[in-house]
């Protein structure tokens, strides 16, 4: 009997221990799974983090009616992936705490800042904030603004598109980017209402904006480091996008000398051109272009070069005068 209740007895008890195993089984399996999506959901922030998101801020002017140019411009980076948002120039201090504590968690970058008439005003005031805060901005555009600034330290790039040489861009203390003052003055189909709305000034801020965030993508910009200089673009084409590269010259063909020129008559000294103010200027007062019709960048510097003087006509001797016959000249008493 006693043999009997033993038996019966270690039965149970590794019937038991079987169970106990099982559930023991059980429950590592569990926590093995919980570790595994808490790796996962960890892994996943982090990679999110390690990814901002550029942003284009862009302001407007005075009551919101008189820079619509810049919801256009916001639809247009919008169609390319590029994240833009549109507010009053008023709101930028606000605007520049959210960029910023965005930007040192991570979530935002590279920052860019683009605005018209008093927003104009207000990219230059909000990047300087930024810059008090330790947050870069990649690159800085105003259309027309209201006066001159100085570029803070913190900003890669400023595009100051004007029609005022007295709204010109300065280089402030430690600023160590490239700035350009882009003077479309020469052209009379732009004003201060419509040049937030120049489909060719668009193109060329939108070549530089995808520059920008072509160079950054995946690369988030660390605290208090200057960003890399945007990579060149082409200058734009007929339909606003960049032109493409042109391919390689094929080699030339060797050619044949070439006939000596037969000389010609100095060609005629061109007409002078009449000035704003009326009086006649000679060519060398003609400012040079770039960008399809936009005067080149910097204050135009007038240098009058004194037309080249005709050289004298050489002296002719003059015909000896006909012998008078002396008989002939007598007159009679």
């Amino acid at each position: 009997m006693r043999a009997m209740k033993g038996g019966i007895t270690g039965a149970r008890i590794a019937t038991n221990t079987g169970k106990r195993g099982r559930v023991t089984g059980l429950w590592r399996f569990a926590a093995v799974g919980l570790l595994a999506a808490s790796m996962t959901l960890a892994l996943g922030s982090k990679s999110s983090v390690a990814e901002p998101r550029a942003h284009v801020y862009l302001l407007r002017g005075l009551m919101n009616i008189f820079s619509l140019g810049m919801d256009t411009l916001a639809e247009e980076l919008t169609r390319r992936g590029v994240y833009a948002t549109v507010y009053n120039h008023t709101q930028w201090q606000a605007l520049a705490d959210q960029a910023a504590a965005r930007y040192k968690a991570g979530q935002e970058g590279p920052i860019i800042i683009i605005g018209h008439s008093l927003g104009a005003d207000a990219v230059m005031e909000m990047s300087a904030y930024l810059d008090r805060k330790g947050v870069p901005v990649a690159l800085a555009v105003p259309f027309d603004g209201t006066q001159s600034f100085a570029a803070s330290a913190n900003i890669q790039r400023v595009l100051n598109l004007t029609q005022r040489d007295y709204a010109y861009m300065r280089r402030g203390p430690g600023f160590k980017g490239t700035l350009v003052n882009l003077d479309v003055s020469s052209d009379p189909s732009i004003d201060h209402l419509n040049i937030d709305k120049s489909p060719r000034l668009h193109a060329r801020v939108i070549s530089e904006v995808l520059a920008v965030v072509g160079s950054h993508r995946g690369v988030p910009p660390a605290p208090g480091s200057t960003t890399p200089h945007p990579l060149p673009v082409n200058a734009p084409a007929g339909n606003g996008t960049p032109a493409p590269a042109s391919a390689a010259p094929a080699p030339a063909k060797p050619e044949a000398a070439p006939a000596p020129a037969r000389p010609e008559a100095a060609p005629a000294p061109a007409a002078p051109v009449p000035s704003r103010t009326g009086a006649a200027s000679s060519g060398a007062d003609v400012k040079p272009i770039a960008d399809s019709g936009t005067p080149i960048i910097a204050l135009p510097e007038h240098h009058s070069t004194p037309a080249a003087e005709a050289p004298p006509a050489a002296h002719k001797p003059l015909a000896p005068a006909a012998p008078v016959n002396a008989a002939a000249a007598q007159v009679p008493n």
